[in-house]
């Protein structure tokens, strides 16, 4: 997939960058913690594209975007990306978020339940004390920015990825070149935001968008059993779980990753 020049737009008190890809149903895609756009997989951008309008962007103070000194809340990104939309003339989208930013599509879907047609949660967690958190020495392992790059390269993808995994493949093959950057002060913010949000496990049940739920049984990072979470408390939700995937998933398996969210939008 060809990368084309990032677009700005005012949203709030800051401009949030973002890139549009192929035509038809909109999917707004939102980013994981200190995540940029450039990390979204190119083979499933291409997937996905070509039977819908795709729209990835940099949450405020990553990559492209600008920054303010707002409090950085799991809400407030909801309220971007709504605003984001409504900037983009999308009253409605699809919506998947991964990782940190399934917290904020769980946002979106209640606040502004009308902007989320359907939704997909990937790798996601409700939050608050029900959710269930890594072992502290994984997270350690994830904030750990110290080293070469090559070395900080190494410790994301023993984190990404299960270890049989590893034995066999070789990473950056798999995984797009960044060309964005998130600063340390952001990364502290974000990860604030997030491991600070109250949660939505009381509200999942006010999810009403068709939704669905992926996870890889082998992600270290967001447990397996918060996917189980998800979609007992968000009525009719379905669940897939991926055999073998870690947090990495749309990496390790882009195809079957590919596969389970156009079944899911085409239904």
């Amino acid at each position: 997939m060809t990368l084309i020049p990032a677009d700005v737009v005012p949203v709030d008190d800051v401009s949030l960058a973002y890139r549009e890809y192929g035509s038809g149903d909109p999917v707004v895609l939102i980013n994981g913690l200190a995540s940029t756009m450039d990390m979204w997989n190119p083979p499933v951008l291409g997937r996905i594209s070509e039977q819908f309008r795709v729209i990835i962007f940099d949450n405020r103070g990553t990559g492209y975007s600008g920054s303010s000194g707002k409090p950085l809340s799991i809400s407030l990104l909801a309220s971007d990306t709504a605003t984001l939309m409504d900037a983009l003339g999308i009253p409605s989208a699809h919506v998947i978020g991964l990782s940190m930013g399934a917290s904020i599509a769980q946002e979106l879907a209640l606040s502004f339940p009308g902007n989320v047609t359907r939704l997909i949660l990937v790798a996601g967690e409700c939050g608050g004390t029900e959710s269930v958190r890594a072992d502290p020495e994984i997270m350690a392992q994830l904030m750990d920015k110290h080293g070469t790059g090559h070395d900080v390269a190494n410790r994301m993808f023993s984190l990404l990825f299960p270890q049989s995994w590893l034995d066999t493949h070789d990473p950056p093959l798999y995984c797009p070149e960044i060309h964005e950057t998130t600063s340390d002060e952001m990364v502290a913010r974000q990860a604030a935001a997030f491991f600070g949000w109250t949660g939505s496990f009381s509200r999942l049940g006010d999810i009403h968008s068709p939704t669905l739920v992926i996870t890889g049984t082998e992600d270290v990072i967001v447990p397996p059993v918060n996917a189980r979470i998800l979609s007992r408390g968000i009525p009719r939700a379905q669940l897939v779980r991926i055999a073998g995937a870690g947090h990495g998933l749309m990496y390790q398996v882009p195809d079957r990753f590919s596969d389970c969210v156009l079944d899911f939008l085409n239904r």
